[in-house]
């Protein structure tokens, strides 16, 4: 049994720790509410000279893909054989910090090597006296723009959204998420073009996050990865579960595509699932999942039945973009 003093030394300690959460929780709420945004930008012409700099570099040896970190930082990532889907050899990757100088962005040397950037040209030079250069290229999907065939059903151009719950566009006639199809699909191939947006100041999750989910189930993830591993968590990933074959993403502020060819999970008379989910998906028109197997909901996916389901264009606060979106149902 605690005695008189034992207690009030108790009672006063439990006050201090309870004032000193508080305390903590209120200002972690502040510095939340004080914390500046960082800048976003949805036009390139007002995104800046890092955003200019900022993109894919080739020449007969291979690739380079230059990514803006903000306050004039940037990350140069090399690939042997050219480009990720365009010749890499999926086994040389160096990745190099700079900093913008003057005119020009510096990289240090690293492996007996420096790298400059200037007007959109790459400068290497080795220890020996050898110079080599890289000069800047935009690649676009090859089924960028592809038009419906006569059998589609076309959920999204020219900016009607009549097609999505509680759809609607911006002055660009550009569909804004999130929101999710009226139509629900079972076996169909789908056409998705999709717009991230630059914010050079953020990382991870916060930069360019959103998905679409096939049948309301299944969230093949949006984001701006560009440069990065390719990870279940970035953009081509089934989100949580399996990582894209190849890191497809292009840099922000160019236009991307995913063509989507799904079959649906099959159930018994029972309803016991007796088949998976299957999916082949290309983005930017390179296939990053070959008749993958989807063994169950992401998270966040609605629970796996013989109905169908909706496209949902999943929403995190991210001014991400879509447009000429059209299904075909098998």
């Amino acid at each position: 049994m605690r005695s008189e003093h034992t207690w009030t030394y108790y009672v006063t300690g439990m006050k201090r720790f309870i004032f000193f959460a508080i305390s903590i929780a209120m200002f972690a709420s502040l510095d939340a509410a004080d914390k500046p945004k960082t800048p976003t930008y949805l036009r390139p012409e007002e995104a800046g000279p890092d955003f200019a700099d900022q993109g894919e570099y080739t020449n007969e040896w291979g690739g380079a893909q230059v990514i803006a970190l903000g306050d004039a930082k940037f990350r140069l990532v090399i690939y042997r054989g050219g480009l990720p889907g365009a010749g890499w050899d999926k086994e040389y990757k160096r990745e190099i910090e700079g900093q913008r100088q003057g005119n020009k962005i510096v990289f240090p040397q690293n492996e007996g090597m420096s790298h400059e950037i200037a007007k959109g040209v790459i400068t290497t030079k080795t220890d020996n006296g050898e110079e080599y250069q890289m000069k800047k290229i935009t690649r676009n999907s090859p089924t960028l723009e592809a038009r419906p065939p006569a059998n589609a059903i076309v959920l999204f151009s020219s900016g009607n959204t009549d097609e999505w719950v509680n759809g609607h566009s911006d002055e660009r006639d550009l569909l804004a998420a999130p929101t999710k199809s009226k139509r629900s699909f079972t076996n169909f191939t789908a056409h998705i073009e999709f717009l991230l947006p630059f914010k050079p100041f953020d990382r991870g999750q916060d930069r360019a996050n959103s998905g679409i989910y096939l049948q309301d189930r299944y969230e093949l993830q949006i984001l701006d990865s560009f440069g990065l591993k390719g990870e279940n968590n970035e953009c081509g990933g089934i989100y949580s579960k399996v990582k894209p074959v190849v890191n497809m993403c292009y840099p922000p502020l160019t236009w991307q595509t995913y063509d989507i060819d799904f079959e649906t999970a099959k159930f018994d008379a029972e309803g016991k699932k007796t088949k998976n989910a299957v999916a082949t998906i290309r983005h930017n028109g390179v296939i990053i999942h070959d008749r993958l197997e989807l063994t169950g909901p992401t998270p966040g996916g609605k629970t796996e039945s013989p109905a169908g389901g909706a496209l949902q264009l999943q929403g995190h606060g991210n001014p991400v973009f879509f447009r000429n979106i059209w299904v075909v149902e098998k």
